[in-house]
């Protein structure tokens, strides 16, 4: 397996990995928009690709803000369910914030499993000073403070302008 950008010809398969993984269809909706969108960023959509070819996994980080300082929103994330558990989702979320790291991004949010994300280092947001766009969100809105995080990243996070259409 490797990990590497996606690319637009890999689009279709990307959003039918979406639609396997997700049963409704606002993740693939989502996706969609996110491609098309000023805050889609190329090197933070990436795909896990089996050495035959086959896209196993999917992730991708876009724009987003804390306050007016730039930073990242993780999502969506999937993988194809007969490859789920075998460590292609841990490598895409590490490759994921070695990337964003490697952009000098300092800070990634998400909201996701409170038992899965925190392994990767994220912590519940609020903790960092960054608050949720929707406090019922509670603790499963986290965020990884990276290489460029400083104290004074805090307020409100905004994620991509697709999100405000779910």
């Amino acid at each position: 397996m490797i990990i590497r950008r996606e690319h637009a010809a890999d689009r279709p398969e990307i959003v039918a990995l979406i639609e396997a993984v997700f049963p409704e269809p606002v993740e693939a909706r989502l996706l969609r928009e996110l491609f098309a969108s000023r805050e889609y960023i190329p090197e933070l959509s990436l795909v896990a690709e089996s050495d035959g070819g086959e896209i196993l996994g999917y992730v991708i980080s876009t724009r987003g803000w804390v306050g007016e300082v730039p930073a990242l929103g993780l999502g969506p994330i999937g993988v194809l369910p007969a490859y789920q558990k075998q460590g292609v989702g841990s490598a895409l979320m590490q490759a994921s914030i070695d990337a964003a790291n490697g952009l000098g991004e300092p800070v990634i949010a998400l909201l996701g499993s409170t038992e899965y994300y925190p392994r990767f280092g994220f912590l519940p947001a609020d903790s960092l000073g960054i608050f949720s766009p929707d406090p019922s969100w509670g603790s499963y809105f986290m965020a990884l403070p990276l290489a460029g995080f400083h104290s004074g990243i805090r307020g409100h996070f905004k994620y991509a302008e697709p999100f405000n259409n779910l």
